[in-house]
């Protein structure tokens, strides 16, 4: 019997840093583009990628990936040639976390489960199963004038950041791409270990599943701990909204806080207290690139998150205060948001290196 596990998120279209784009600009500029060529378009200056704290959103970073694929497209595999180039360092305190974890399997259950605090277009989906451990990587959703280029900078970034993980290769077991066999497959063999099939069905590599029981070299419950602190409270920033969608949130917060017990409002009811009708509301918050179910979504998860790690209250009391009728419901919408239970998600809140 298989196990899956699905990314925290879905899409990707969420906020980022910008050491990715400062990695392409660097790779760029030691292929004989400046930077301004890279940065045409997307708004964002030289001086802005040496600020960790700056965010932007995915397509700004998707501006910047047409311009390196226009200016360097004609490079065989230079998504390979990219993709190599993240390490886990690049990744800040989110690859610091996935270091300090247990063992490489627990290392990848984090990874999905903040999957948005990296710098992917391309969402994994993780499947244990008897006698392999299967990554398909979806690239449904990526416009196709960059998605070979993003399934091979993404994929090996993913499959580097697993060497780094353990301190040296790791051994694949397959390797499959859904587009044309390359004209020189070499780079493939040189980084993955193994010749990939292409043309196939679906973008995945597997593993002999024995290797995610290996500890992690610089495993650390301690700094686990504070990684784990200081990656939930990045999230919740990139995930602060302005404008109507913040209008839209306020609205859907309990007035009492977590301890509400009122089922939140439905979009009539909201749009009525936003002096607006239903049809303005969906269009406004369609501009802004989101909706009413996301945003319902978004403060349930917040509250979810907030009730089973700071009070001793039941799985079924939180779905009460959430406004779930029964607790089955409440349990698949957090999985759908996490990829994990509530119980699980509380044991990890409360001892993050213990499973």
């Amino acid at each position: 019997m298989s196990t899956v596990q699905e990314a925290g998120i879905r899409d990707w279209d969420f906020p980022r840093g910008v050491a990715s784009v400062a990695l392409m600009v660097g790779f760029a500029r030691e292929q004989g583009v400046g930077a301004g060529r890279i940065l045409q378009g997307s708004g964002l200056g030289e001086k802005t990628l040496g600020d960790p704290d700056a965010q932007i959103d995915a397509h700004t970073e998707l501006a910047v990936i047409r311009n390196l694929v226009r200016e360097l497209g004609a490079r065989p595999n230079l998504g390979l040639e990219v993709g190599r180039r993240y390490r886990i360092t690049t990744f800040g305190i989110f690859g610091f976390a996935c270091v300090s974890s247990p063992t490489l399997g627990e290392a990848i259950a984090f990874a999905l489960r903040y999957l948005e605090l990296s710098f992917t277009f391309c969402i994994p989906v993780a499947r244990w199963q008897p006698g392999e451990f299967v990554a398909r990587i979806h690239d449904e959703r990526i416009p196709a004038d960059v998605r070979r280029f993003l399934v091979e900078r993404d994929v090996t970034a993913m499959f580097q950041m697993l060497c780094d993980l353990l301190g040296h290769r790791v051994d694949l077991l397959r390797a499959e791409f859904d587009f044309p066999t390359p004209v020189n497959i070499d780079l493939y063999h040189e980084i993955f270990g193994v010749l990939p099939l292409f043309e196939q069905p679906h973008n995945l590599f597997s593993l002999n599943p024995a290797i995610l029981e290996q500890p992690l070299p610089q495993a650390n419950e301690h700094t686990l701990a504070m990684c784990l602190a200081q990656c939930r409270e990045l999230v919740s920033r990139r995930r602060a909204r302005t404008g109507i969608a913040a209008d839209v949130r306020e609205s859907l917060v309990p007035r009492g806080g977590a301890d509400g017990f009122a089922a939140p409002p439905g979009i009539d009811a909201v749009a009525r207290d936003l002096n607006m009708s239903t049809r303005t509301l969906r269009r406004h918050l369609d501009a802004a690139g989101t909706s009413y179910r996301q945003l319902l979504d978004e403060v349930r998860r917040a509250l979810a998150e907030e009730m089973l790690t700071a009070t001793p209250l039941s799985v079924s009391d939180v779905a009460i205060r959430l406004g779930y009728a029964e607790a089955s419901t409440f349990i698949h919408a957090f999985k759908r948001w996490t990829g994990t239970t509530p119980s699980a998600y509380r044991r990890g809140a409360v001892s993050p290196a213990v499973r």
